[in-house]
């Protein structure tokens, strides 16, 4: 062999050939998990395998592709091995996700042996569970390729599993698990992704749920069940669980409720026969469905209609059909508001800039807004959605929640321990929460970043978890909102690409339609129905469903921020 294994081996992530800050072993594997084999469930593709006298740099290529199939212990990409190297050959962890893979040969090949260097971004990679972790570096690795029977076979490599993005997109697929926060009121999604082959979906999803919430969540939800519960499997169309004796009737209704819903979203159909021990969850629950748990709905928000406001030449707007009429009280008469927030309820948070400093102010939509404070700076407020207090970000640095007092009822602000932002260059421009309450998502330095909101009772909420998604907008993001769904809107300064939307979980910034739209993009929102989008002249909405940037009635021509009360 012309190119000895041991520094081949060196190209595997970690080692000097993937610079990633504070980069870890790769996990290993474990049960249960998205990425495991799964005996007689998921088949190992036939159709897939080297083609007869294959050019070498070809076989690579389909390779990297087979590499996305994970089951028979990744036989589909065993295929393209020596017979030696197939035995060899024991990737760790998850798949390495790449942007797109460049092969180059190497110079010294001989007629039966060349080696191939490839190349790419590393961009993300899925560790045990089929959780998504984003990475931004630069992946390099050396492949030999070995002449065996006349066939181009490869015969050394890292033992590591990489597949382009596309091919994740291909051949796996996003599910939410759902957890209860810490209040045990809301359900909120862990993303996952799995094998799309696999035909026993909701075992899998089971498995996962019961191994609990993922590291990057974790800090915010509780597990779904007690560590020595575990569940047993599906035996003619029950699913059965055991361990669950310390739990008392409420307990089991909310593990109920989150088997559920994850079930429910990843369109298994119901009802669902559960046994716990071997009775059922409760007297009258022999089968659930849905309905039994609508209060609980973690999609709700994507299903009502929201009412939606405008910020316009100062003051608040109530969009109808086909007009815009300044709302009753405060925010209807002043001329000097300079962004907002408004709930389902009514209330509404504001900042003003007609005195020296900014002021947040509070009140109801159609009554007299009170002062909380002022400060330098005050970026546009954030209701969480479920009722529980409003965040700002103040003097670019300090995050800050407003919650009412339940001994006084005044408004009090909270500090926020965002020590985690510390480290990462530049201001805050712009936070908002996520529907549940338990992610934020900044703009910090024209860049985007999502953290969890942790609250353990012995201190003030912290923001943890921190990390950058959608890298490829670069340093342009000037704007952002949570869908409905838990992606993000995210408006930016690019002329080319001015609005995006960001998967939560890191795995994909998407670029959407840009006609009519002219950056830059200074405020975004997102309804259940319509997405808006505050550009250089106006203010623009486009179905959620796809279609063209068209005026919103009512504004035409104006340029407003939407506001979007749900």
């Amino acid at each position: 062999m012309i190119f000895p294994r041991r520094l081949l081996t060196a190209t595997a992530v970690c080692a000097t050939t993937v610079v990633v800050a504070g980069c870890a072993t790769l996990p290993k594997n474990h049960s249960p998990q998205a990425l495991r084999e799964y005996d007689a469930v998921a088949e190992v593709p036939t159709d897939v395998g080297p083609e007869p006298d294959q050019e070498p740099d070809l076989l690579l290529r389909d390779f990297f592709t087979a590499s996305a199939h994970p089951t028979g212990d990744h036989a589909a990409a065993r295929n393209y091995f020596t017979d030696s190297a197939g035995q060899e050959w024991s990737p760790e962890g998850g798949p390495l996700i790449v942007d797109r893979l460049n092969v180059s040969a190497e110079p010294g090949g001989t007629d039966d042996e060349r080696a191939y260097t490839v190349r790419g971004r590393l961009i993300g990679r899925l560790a045990p569970g089929g959780v998504y972790q984003t990475e931004n570096a630069q992946y390099e690795a050396t492949i030999v390729l070995t002449r065996e029977n006349g066939q181009w076979r490869i015969s050394s490599l890292p033992d590591e599993i990489v597949i382009e993005r596309t091919e994740l997109l291909n051949h796996y697929e996003p599910h939410d698990l759902y957890f209860f926060d810490d209040s045990s009121r809301v359900l909120v999604p862990d993303r996952r992704w799995v094998y799309s082959s696999e035909q026993s979906l909701d075992t899998v999803l089971i498995a996962m749920l019961m191994d609990g919430p993922s590291d990057i969540i974790s800090p915010a939800v509780q597990p779904a069940a007690p560590p020595e519960a575990e569940f047993v499997g599906r035996h003619d169309g029950t699913y059965n669980f055991a361990g669950f004796q310390e739990l008392d009737a409420q307990e089991r209704m909310r593990f109920a409720a989150q088997l559920t819903w994850t079930l429910t979203y990843a369109d298994v159909p119901h009802p669902y026969e559960v046994r716990i021990d071997g009775a059922p969850i409760a007297d009258g629950y022999d089968d659930l469905t849905p309905e039994d748990f609508a209060d609980l709905n973690p999609q709700v928000s994507s299903k009502r209609s929201a009412t939606l406001y405008a910020l316009s030449d100062g003051h608040i707007r109530e969009v109808s059909s086909s007009e815009a009429e300044p709302v009753e009280g405060d925010l209807g008469t002043t001329d000097d508001i300079a962004s907002a927030d408004i709930n389902a309820d009514g209330d509404a948070l504001a900042v003003r800039r007609g005195g020296e400093e900014p002021t947040l102010v509070a009140g109801n939509v159609e009554g007299v807004m009170t002062e909380v404070f002022s400060a330098e700076e005050i970026t546009r407020p954030s209701f969480s959605r479920e009722g529980d207090g409003a965040w700002v970000a103040v003097d670019g640095e300090d995050i800050v929640r407003i919650v009412r007092s339940s001994a006084t009822g005044a408004l009090v602000d909270n500090d926020v321990d965002s020590g985690e932002l510390d480290d990462i260059n530049g201001t805050i421009s712009e936070l908002q929460m996520s529907p549940t309450g338990v992610r934020i998502a900044v703009i910090i330095g024209g860049r985007l970043y999502v953290g969890v909101v942790s609250n353990d009772g012995s201190g003030p909420e912290r923001i943890v978890n921190v990390r950058e998604i959608g890298a490829e907008i670069g340093g342009s993001a000037l704007s952002v909102d949570w869908n409905p769904d838990g992606s993000l809107l995210v408006g930016t300064a690019s002329p080319e690409t001015p609005i995006w939307r960001v998967e939560r979980d890191g795995s994909a910034a998407t670029a959407l339609p840009a006609g009519n739209l002219s950056a830059p993009v200074v405020a975004v929102a997102s309804s259940p129905t319509t997405l808006y989008a505050t550009d250089e002249h106006a203010i623009r909405q486009l179905p959620a469903s796809g279609g063209s940037w068209r005026d919103v009635p009512g504004l035409r021509g104006v340029r407003s921020a939407a506001i979007v009360a749900d």
